[in-house]
């Protein structure tokens, strides 16, 4: 947990909130430090490419097994957020100059840790008039060109109200387009109060519409006092869009300056949303605990491809 001072430094928007106690956590979520020597070759190898991770930016309780397996999230265009989201531990601020060396560095650090599947997200930037999207693109095409074996899953922002963001970054050939809801729609002028939930739809709908054959993905946390038919409804909206991966986590609140956990989900509530969300025609489910966006994903992606011939067999 950070102090008040290194949160406050982090979440400007955040020091004038009162605290929000977090509930003991249950045995089911709590998490090893971090010690093994692959951990620590892998931050070292972060470091010296001077590049951001989610796993810290956003304090991952998984870095620990991640690093070990030398898997990380690339976390692209700064380690500053134009938006202020209660939940997340991202950094808030007016942030730096996009670095346009970053896509070849983001390539070379794929190359040297030899990854079979790589996972590249942004901060938001909506002081840029694409939102980032081009560099996105070019840091796809670093990658490939660095690492061709590789396969390439993007996390994006929503990318609101830039016309022909998502476009750019669907012409880059992403193996896995990810875009997270987070939430369900009641709650997202306390938890994504930047965001608007039907615009986060359509960006995935939007997707499946110019390149039916891509992969996409979006995941929510629960936690954050939503009820269970309103988790249903997410996923009824989802598959609307055609959405093939859906990830389900528990909330953990970052700081007592962030939005409050609501509750501790059990890991059989999580097993019940895993079978609905099967039951409602997604190709790939992963709900727990536990559960991010971009934990095991090179593994799931093998799985999600196979999913996919399976349901097409005849």
């Amino acid at each position: 947990m950070e102090t008040a001072t290194s949160a406050a430094l982090r979440h400007p928007e955040k020091a004038a909130l009162p605290d929000n106690p977090s509930p003991r956590k249950p045995p089911w979520i709590r998490v090893k430090a971090p010690v093994s020597p692959e951990y620590h070759a892998t931050r070292k190898l972060i470091r010296e490419h001077a590049l951001h991770t989610v796993c810290e930016e956003a304090a991952c309780p998984n870095i620990g097994e991640c690093w070990k397996d030398r898997h990380a999230t690339v976390m692209i265009l700064g380690a500053t957020c134009t938006r202020a989201c209660t939940f997340c531990n991202v950094a808030t601020g007016r942030p730096d100059l996009v670095d346009p060396h970053e896509p070849e560095r983001v390539g070379a650090a794929v190359g040297k840790l030899g990854l079979k599947h790589i996972v590249v997200t942004s901060v938001d930037r909506d002081d840029l008039d694409d939102g980032g999207a081009g560099h996105f693109a070019r840091t796809i095409a670093a990658i490939r060109a660095a690492a061709p074996q590789t396969t390439i899953e993007v996390l994006v922002p929503d990318f609101l109200r830039k016309d022909g963001a998502i476009e750019t970054v669907i012409a880059a050939r992403p193996d896995v387009l990810n875009h997270n809801l987070e939430t369900v729609p009641r709650l997202y002028a306390e938890v994504r109060p930047g965001a608007r939930y039907f615009a986060s739809l359509r960006l995935l709908d939007e997707v499946k519409r110019i390149d039916p054959a891509m992969f996409t993905k979006s995941g929510i946390m629960v936690g954050l006092g939503e009820d269970k038919g309103e988790v249903l409804q997410v996923m009824d909206d989802l598959r609307a869009a055609q959405v093939d991966f859906l990830t389900i986590g528990q909330y953990l609140q970052p700081t007592p300056k962030h939005h409050a956990v609501d509750r501790f989900v059990t890991p059989d509530e999580f097993e019940t949303y895993r079978k609905q969300a099967l039951g409602k025609g997604f190709l790939m489910v992963s709900a727990s605990p536990l559960t991010r966006s971009s934990y095991h994903a090179g593994d799931d992606f093998a799985r999600l491809k196979a999913a996919r011939l399976g349901a097409a067999a005849p």
